[in-house]
């Protein structure tokens, strides 16, 4: 097993604390109150609060688009990227459920450069979707439904999942991943 570096484990301490209470409500004296150490001796390993966030969401924002990459360019149905999408999702919400929440919650918080590169990454996955939607419903495979109710319908589910997750108790992923995708295809093929 890796060992975390203490950067890393300042940002895994503060995953855990914005998942708990939201950045906003956390402060860098808790962040280092978790980790038993002083407040000042977090400065020599990171900046800030900030660059605390945008290291939490920046990475897993990065996870989805190189996922989302590799699914578009699959020489594969549209339905069977609309599958593999929901596993990434889910993939991502068992490995990062932590980090998935300061994505959801707290995104709006990132500033100048990071968020505009975090809101052109989730347009650009919402759009790679969009398109993967399109395709299904042009060639058949997904029922006639506006794509935008699609695309809503099936990220509003996996956008929280990481909340039922964590209150559910932990589901064996495989599972997860099979029920979850015929639940979710099952209405729209």
């Amino acid at each position: 097993m890796k060992t975390l570096s203490r950067k890393d484990e300042i940002i895994s301490v503060a995953a855990h604390l914005f998942n708990e209470k939201g950045y906003k409500a956390v402060s860098m004296r808790d962040i280092a109150t978790a980790m038993d150490i002083k407040a000042a001796s977090l400065y020599n390993h990171i900046s800030g609060k900030q660059e605390i966030l945008s290291e939490i969401i920046l990475k897993v924002a990065e996870e989805f688009t190189v996922g989302m990459e590799k699914v578009v360019s699959e020489n594969s149905s549209a339905i069977k990227k609309v599958e593999k999408v929901i596993e990434l999702h889910i993939d991502i919400t068992v490995n990062h459920s932590e980090a998935l929440a300061a994505l959801n919650n707290d995104w709006m918080h990132l500033e100048d450069e990071d968020l505009k590169a975090f809101v052109k990454m989730r347009e650009d996955y919402e759009e790679n979707f969009r398109s993967i939607i399109k395709q299904g419903i042009d060639a058949g495979e997904i029922k006639q439904y506006h794509p935008e109710v699609i695309l809503f319908s099936i990220l509003s589910t996996l956008r929280t999942l990481y909340l039922w997750n964590q209150k559910r108790g932990k589901l064996d992923v495989n599972i997860l991943k099979k029920d979850m995708v015929s639940v979710l295809i099952k209405g729209i093929v």
